[in-house]
């Protein structure tokens, strides 16, 4: 089930140095989560999905938005979390997303339940990934970000979405399941995200 809406959301337009402890909290189920606003280029809701041929579970396909395409990943999917239906909450995150080398950037859509709001988080509040305790792999995780609301603390999992949407990761990951459906006997279509122009 897709919706079409508008922008729900913007992001304020503001120094690269202001935005360096914000990070836009959002949840998974019950789990909370956390990325640099500086990567966060705009939030909108589920709109129309073309899926693509020879993908992952986790990438539901592309999406128009006002002229770009833009890949579009499922984050309950890519952490091995079941799919649920969406709902009214349920948003796409358009972040931007750095290639190994760095040389190149592009953008990706990750679908989550619910996007909350945007926490300044200083770096002297983020502890490194613990070693057991979440069901993420260490590697997707930036820190453990400690938030402060009167007299309790609760955690937010900050993550490192260059290593959650990983060109290499998605492109080896097409590339196994074209050698599958060729060794089954299947026709094969090679796809991978590319920049937005």
């Amino acid at each position: 089930m897709t919706t079409n809406t508008t922008v729900e959301t913007s992001i304020p337009s503001k120094t690269e140095n202001e935005n360096q402890n914000k990070f836009l909290s959002f949840s998974l189920g019950n789990e909370e989560y956390g990325l640099e606003i500086l990567r966060v280029r705009e939030i909108i809701g589920v709109l129309d999905i073309t899926p693509l041929p020879q993908t992952p579970d986790y990438v539901k396909g592309v999406i128009n938005l006002r002229g770009k395409i833009i890949p579009v990943i499922e984050l309950r999917r890519k952490f091995n979390m079941n799919s649920v239906d969406y709902t009214e909450e349920t948003c796409v995150i358009v972040v931007e997303v750095s290639d190994p080398s760095g040389h190149e950037q592009f953008q990706m859509g990750v679908i989550v339940d619910k996007v909350s709001e945007v926490r300044n988080i200083g770096r002297d509040q983020i502890e490194p990934a613990p070693e057991f305790g979440t069901l993420l792999k260490t590697g997707y995780i930036l820190g453990m970000g400690k938030i402060k609301t009167g007299e309790r603390t609760s955690v937010l999992i900050l993550l490192d979405i260059d290593k959650v949407v990983s060109l290499d990761e998605l492109c080896e990951s097409i590339a196994n399941k074209t050698t599958d459906a060729i060794g089954a006997g299947g026709e094969s279509e090679m796809v991978a995200p590319r920049a937005a122009a």
